[in-house]
Parts: structure tokens; sequence; C-alpha cells
């Protein structure tokens, strides 16, 4: 008995340190510390779980972990369960770690490296052509980010796209 309470006690701690650093981790991708454990803890979930039980595991206000299922959701990163009998909503999280990979990327393209596009494309048009050193060097510091975000985010779509063994492959030979 008192090894099972050992480990009992490893495997909660190891869950608890997880949800932590993820969520930690997910404020890099550009989503909130909450939504992040949020995630966390649906993916390491055996079963899906209801409004209620995410609120009680990670000690947060129903109107948080609403908002941020929502959000999660709305991302990809889990869906909605309906449990026959029970009128609650219940989630679960994608748990294959390439499409999660994928989401983020397409996630992080669309809020981030889409709209600085953008602006990097304005600023090259808005300065193409304008006389003075100054002008020539903005503009070309604009354009050679503009190209480099571009060329970066094709290059991001391209390996987001490839089956999980072939990126494997590929990242094997390239780091081996």
């Amino acid at each position: 008995m008192k090894n099972m309470n050992a480990s009992s006690d490893r495997l909660k701690e190891s869950k608890e340190e997880f949800i932590a650093q993820w969520g930690a981790l997910g404020t890099q991708w550009g989503i909130n510390r909450t939504m992040a454990q949020i995630h966390a803890l649906l993916m390491i979930s055996p079963q899906s779980m209801c409004t209620d039980e995410v609120m009680e595991e990670l000690e947060i206000s129903r109107g948080n972990a609403h908002t941020n299922l929502k959000e999660l959701v709305a991302w990809g990163l889990v869906r909605m369960v309906v449990i026959k009998g029970d009128r609650r909503d219940y989630y679960e999280a994608e748990k294959d770690v390439w499409q999660i990979f994928r989401i983020i990327a397409r996630e992080r393209k669309r809020r981030e490296i889409e709209p600085a596009l953008a602006l990097l494309s304005k600023c090259a048009e808005e300065t193409k052509g304008l006389k003075g050193e100054d002008a020539r060097a903005f503009h070309k510091q604009v354009s050679e980010l503009q190209d480099f975000v571009g060329m970066a985010s094709h290059l991001s779509d391209r390996v987001a796209a490839m089956k999980h063994s072939f990126a494997l492959q590929i990242a094997s030979k390239l780091l081996g």
C-alpha cells in the first residue's frame, strides 16, 4: 500500500509539473497560460472532462474555464464530446503530437506571421522608389525581412503538410 501511495503521489506531482510547464510554454506560442494549462490537462486525461472538472482540477473560475475551452475548440486543439444521458459539455484534447504541431503552426501563422508579412509588404511598397540613403536602407531591410519571413512561412507550411514519418526522416538527416 505504501508503494501505491508513493507512486500515486509521484504521478500527481509529475502531472502538476507538466501542466504548469505546458502553461508556461503556451505563452511562447501566443496563447495565455490558463488556456495552455487546460490543454495540457485534457491532453493527459484518459477520459473527456466537463467544465466543472477542469475548474476543480486547475482551481480556476467558471468564466475562465469556459472562455478558454471555447478558444481551444476554435483552435482545433480540443473538441466537444457528448456523453449520452449527461447534459453537460465534455471536452477532449487532440492527442496526436504531429497534429498538435500542425494546429499550432497554422494558428501562429494566421495570428502572427500573416499580419507581419502584410506590414512588411505595405512598408516595402510604400518606400519603393523613395530617394535618399535612409529611405533606400529602410526599403532594403524591410524587403529582406519580407523575403525571409515569407520563405520561413512557406517552409513551415511545407513541413506541416508532410506526413509525420517523412518529416522525422528529414529531421534525422538534418540533425544526424
